[in-house]
């Protein structure tokens, strides 16, 4: 059942599937294949599953490659080894070389957890949103990647994928209708805009709970796909609500933050405050205790609205 499923193993069940009706889906990976479990279809397509080694931007290279021969490589490895490791790849040979090149980024944030801060992106989708025509999209949950998945394979060009490899929980019904561009409006609300990505989607939702019982209304905003930025769903809300609240598991300058505070300068200036890490690197804990260190559970939601409430 899709419920129960791993988002990495989703992925995979995925990419089973898109080799065999198409032989030109190529997966490689820079020996982390176990990690995220695309070593079982070196089983069934070894000529298609490649594992390069501790050598991430020679991954990029060869994916850029047959990528110019007509196949649609999925490189996957742990999300700092596929951004700031092969930054230039990235931005010479996949990006600007307009190459259909997916990149699969794991672990992202503090979802690395034990691995520690090394492995902790937390600047990952700020490396990559200056880049010219990337897509970045982060799942969030399994019924969501599931649809997303397709669209992704079907979009000519780059996307970077900022993916939980074990299963953040689920906040989507079954019935959803995704669509790799929008953003959701989960729950309405008159007061308070919360736009979330990621794991930080649950908490935001929470949040709202918590801020309902002092009789405060937030709107929440589901939004996967940092680049391109569905404006015109969150403009619509702020301009009902007047305040914004983002959250994300990432640096607060350069991802989500960044993305809605042009959006707003721009086009409907309105009082912001943000979630997610500041001014910190990635340290070794489970998920609970560094949400805990960078100020990311629901009670700094929850401020983070009444203050910008206040600033209306």
């Amino acid at each position: 059942m899709l419920k129960n499923m791993l988002m990495r193993d989703v992925l995979v069940e995925f990419l089973r599937e898109e080799m065999a009706k198409n032989e030109n889906v190529v997966v490689l990976d820079a020996d982390l294949s176990k990690c995220s479990t695309t070593i079982c279809l070196n089983d069934v397509y070894p000529e298609r599953m490649l594992n390069v080694g501790i050598a991430e931007a020679n991954m990029a290279g060869v994916a850029a490659g047959l990528s110019t021969y007509g196949f649609i490589p999925y490189i996957t490895t742990f999300g700092p080894f596929a951004t700031r490791r092969i930054a230039d790849q990235l931005m010479i040979s996949i990006c600007y070389s307009k190459q259909n090149v997916k990149i699969v980024g794991a672990d992202p944030g503090i979802c690395a957890e034990l691995n520690g801060g090394t492995h902790m992106p937390l600047e990952d989708i700020g490396m990559l949103r200056s880049i010219p025509d990337i897509v970045i999209y982060e799942p969030t949950d399994v019924i969501e990647f599931n649809q997303a998945l397709p669209q992704i394979q079907s979009h000519y060009g780059p996307v970077y994928i900022r993916m939980h490899r074990k299963s953040p929980p689920i906040v989507h019904k079954d019935d959803l209708k995704f669509d790799l561009f929008k953003a959701m409006v989960l729950e309405k609300g008159d007061d308070v805009t919360i736009v979330a990505s990621g794991i930080m989607v649950k908490t935001a939702l929470d949040a709202r709970e918590e801020l309902a019982k002092e009789g405060i209304s937030a709107e929440v905003i589901c939004c996967p796909t940092i680049k391109p930025l569905d404006s015109k769903t969150i403009l619509k809300s702020v301009k009902k609500t007047g305040a914004v609240v983002t959250a994300e598991n990432h640096n607060v300058m350069g991802a989500l933050t960044s993305a809605v505070s042009e959006v707003l300068v721009e086009n409907y200036p309105a009082p912001l405050r943000s979630v997610g890490v500041k001014e910190k690197f990635g340290e070794v804990g489970k998920e609970a205790y560094l949400r805990k260190v960078f100020n990311m559970e629901v009670k700094d939601v929850v401020k983070a609205a009444k203050d910008v409430i206040k600033a209306k």
